[in-house]
């Protein structure tokens, strides 16, 4: 797809923490300056890897404005900013649109089970009409996780009624048949389609998708950046090789403290271990477990990563 806004590879960052379970901003805009560095061409910040549902609406606008401070593009970022609440997610949606951030990734709501496509339809329309534009909004299909999917026929509404706002979906299903469905069916009105696992890069590019927001691209951007640059060929399906493989280690554990394991080994940095209950770092042996099936695929040591982030 040409012209997606985030068209390519998105990593879905890490939230760096202190020791207290405070954020350590410093510590995660090194991480998210080495990502654009390395592979990535937007950064997914505060989604589910981020553990954005473990901050209050003052800590996430602390992180975004925090990370701008620090040199983070505000265009390059797609923060999630999807709450049951309708007031909350408008309020950090136009926090995100004054800040410069070109769109971001909206969970449906999630707390009550099995609402309607209406009563979705709905909430969604209210959340168009109080941000009122400026800002493009992504759906956040995820429905192992919010329980709450996005069908075809609630796409096909939202974006007939709300062109070019509703501008996108990052799909972390798995499920390959709906992400191709809705690109088949909504890519030429402009929806852009993101794959949320690595192993569906190169394919769902040359479906017509616009790239992919993953967790595993905390650590796999390097050959992420490969396969979107070069599409075909050797060079990128040996990069599309890696990105699967990498992913099945990143899946190997427990995904997010999985992620902090890898990082915090390759920096040289433990304070990357830190993570929020209900979340719990890996036991010693899982961890070393974890960190033998990433060296196994051949991406340890991270491309870049010693010189451009731990040595900073």
């Amino acid at each position: 797809m040409k012209d997606a806004l985030y068209g390519g590879v998105n990593a879905a960052v890490l939230t760096a923490m202190n020791a207290d379970l405070s954020i350590n901003l410093d510590a995660m805009a090194k991480h998210c300056h080495w990502l654009l560095a390395n592979g990535c061409n937007g950064l997914g910040v505060l989604g589910t890897t981020g553990e954005a549902n473990n901050f209050g609406l003052h800590e996430r606008k602390q992180i975004l404005e925090g990370l701008v401070a620090r040199g983070v593009p505000a265009a390059k970022m797609m923060p999630g900013t999807g709450c049951p609440s309708i007031t909350d997610t408008v309020e950090l949606t136009i926090h995100a649109r004054e800040l410069g951030c070109r769109g971001v990734l909206l969970l449906p709501p999630f707390y009550y089970k099995a609402p309607s496509d209406d009563g979705l339809f709905a909430y969604f329309s209210e959340v168009v009409k109080r941000v009122g534009g400026g800002i493009a909004l992504y759906l956040y299909h995820f429905p192992q996780q919010s329980a709450v999917p996005f069908s075809l026929d609630l796409i096909d509404r939202l974006t007939t009624a709300f062109p070019g706002v509703i501008k996108g979906v990052k799909d972390s299903s798995g499920d390959y048949a709906n992400m191709k469905a809705m690109v088949d069916r909504f890519a030429s009105r402009g929806f852009e389609v993101y794959s949320g696992s690595d192993e569906f890069l190169q394919q769902i590019l040359a479906e017509g998708g616009a790239g992919c927001i993953t967790a595993a691209g905390n650590a796999n951007s390097h050959w992420g950046g490969i396969v979107y640059a070069k599409r075909t060929g050797p060079e990128a399906d040996a990069a599309q090789a890696m990105l699967t493989a990498t992913r099945r280690a990143a899946t190997s554990a427990p995904l997010i403290p999985n992620l902090r394991e890898v990082i915090a080994r390759s920096s040289g940095d433990k304070g990357w271990l830190n993570i929020r209950p209900p979340h719990l770092p890996l036991a010693p042996a899982a961890a070393e477990t974890a960190w033998q099936a990433w060296v196994a695929t051949g991406a340890i040591p991270l491309p870049g990563f010693a010189t451009k982030q731990a040595a900073e």
